[in-house]
């Protein structure tokens, strides 16, 4: 019988198995932040265990409240920044230097095709866009993986996502994974991995998959995972470039990671997106999803774009095709987070940044901070966001706020009118 990516990923890192259906796995990676590494940090110090693995496979940043908003966030970054240099944690990254963590760490060549990855964060999922398998875990995982490496899971079942058909104008990556998000609900992937396939994904750049595995969580995946390609090897040719004789080397290296044909799944889901319109969340929860239509003319009092979904430079290129030559409505409050330095840099020498201050909108540092309600764009009570980022929770950005999550282009359109609108509309 053939093997799915997980499961030969799984296979290649058996460290043990202590029950049939519990697998515990060698990391390559085990990824940081300052909201949730803290606390595995200080527990492990009072149980006297004040020890990492393996500084040269944990990656560490400050991104969510950067700089510190008041003394308990600079705290948090103390703690961050102190373990990282009593460790010799080379790959830290502190202010200055830091960004979104999962779009940071793709962009600095940390994950690879067949990988292991953790993180105390749920969208670590996006990590799977690599062929990776990468799962947001819990304090006592994270702390277990910190100092040894190891992290146990389920033996993998996977759900199959075929998506075919051609992208129609003014339908992003975001409104794929919206669109299967509602048609699974927030449940329908629970304890399963969301392998994304067919000839729409193969046509995606890494961004784009990497907005659909960042949402597999929303589904209520472990992880959301894409077969490595040319593309990926791409994305990847600076960091590896030295290991293979050339692009198709690696390409053929990468295959080996491919699901077999063979392979069986748990549940298999095809969609066609040849007729998909652009796609908005209402109400509370990321399964409450309906065409931007039908949400047309709703009032929003913010607009956000950034976070790990859509800060990448694509994103804002695709927004700025909206926004160049416009202005935003005057009762709009418009916010752009590049989502790591590169992105802002490449941002300003692509004219980007110009086009969204001429526009109106606020341009931020890198910063998790508007996406939960931490800083940097906190919504009043009753204030609506149009907003590019991964969860429409009741208090999300604020309490008694309002997110309707959407693409960057809806974002763009929505700034521009002061309320959802397809963007189709506004498309140069």
């Amino acid at each position: 019988m053939g093997k799915t990516i997980a499961e030969k990923i799984f296979a290649a890192h058996l460290r043990d198995t202590p029950a049939p259906d519990n697998m515990v796995l060698d990391l390559d990676v085990v990824m940081c932040h300052e909201i949730t590494t803290p606390i595995a940090i200080l527990d492990l110090m009072e149980k006297g265990m004040d020890r990492v693995f393996d500084p040269g496979k944990i990656k560490a940043v400050i991104d969510h409240v950067t700089p510190p908003k008041d003394s308990k966030t600079a705290t948090q970054a103390k703690i961050m920044r102190d373990w990282a240099r009593r460790h010799r944690i080379r790959d830290f990254f502190d202010i200055g230097r830091n960004g979104v963590c999962h779009a940071l760490f793709p962009e600095k060549g940390f994950i690879r095709p067949g990988y292991t990855v953790i993180m105390g964060d749920s969208h670590t999922c996006t990590h799977g866009a690599f062929g990776a398998f990468a799962a947001g875990v819990g304090t006592t995982d994270l702390e277990v993986g910190i100092l040894k490496g190891v992290c146990a899971f389920r033996a993998p079942r996977t759900l199959r996502v075929d998506v075919t058909g051609t992208l129609p104008a003014g339908v992003y990556a975001k409104d794929i994974i919206l669109n299967i998000i509602k048609r699974l609900t927030v449940n329908g992937a629970t304890d399963l991995i969301m392998e994304f396939r067919g000839p729409v994904i193969d046509d995606l750049d890494m961004s784009s998959r990497m907005t659909l595995c960042n949402m597999a969580v929303e589904a209520g995946a472990t992880s959301g995972i894409c077969l490595p390609d040319a593309t990926t090897a791409r994305y990847l040719w600076p960091f590896i470039s030295k290991d293979y004789e050339s692009l198709d080397a690696a390409v053929a290296d990468f295959a080996t990671w491919h699901s077999d044909d063979d392979a069986v799944y748990t549940q298999t889901l095809t969609i066609d997106v040849s007729d998909l319109a652009p796609q908005v969340t209402y109400g509370f929860k990321p399964d409450q999803v309906k065409d931007i239509s039908e949400l047309a003319g709703s009032r929003v009092d913010q607009v956000y774009i950034g976070s790990c979904t859509n800060g990448r430079i694509e994103d804002i290129r695709a927004a700025a095709s909206i926004l160049k030559g416009r202005v935003i409505a005057d009762h709009v409050r418009g916010i752009l987070t590049p989502a790591t330095p590169a992105v802002y840099s490449q941002a300003l020498d692509e004219g980007l940044i110009k086009i969204f201050m001429d526009s109106g909108f606020c341009v931020l540092n890198p910063t998790c901070g508007a996406c939960l309600g931490m800083s940097s764009g906190v919504l009043a009570e009753g204030e609506v966001c149009a907003s590019t980022t991964n969860r429409n929770f009741n208090g999300r950005m604020g309490k008694g706020g309002m997110v309707h999550l959407m693409s960057p282009l809806s974002a763009a359109a929505a700034a521009i009118t002061g309320e959802i609108t397809h963007p189709g509309e506004l498309l140069n």
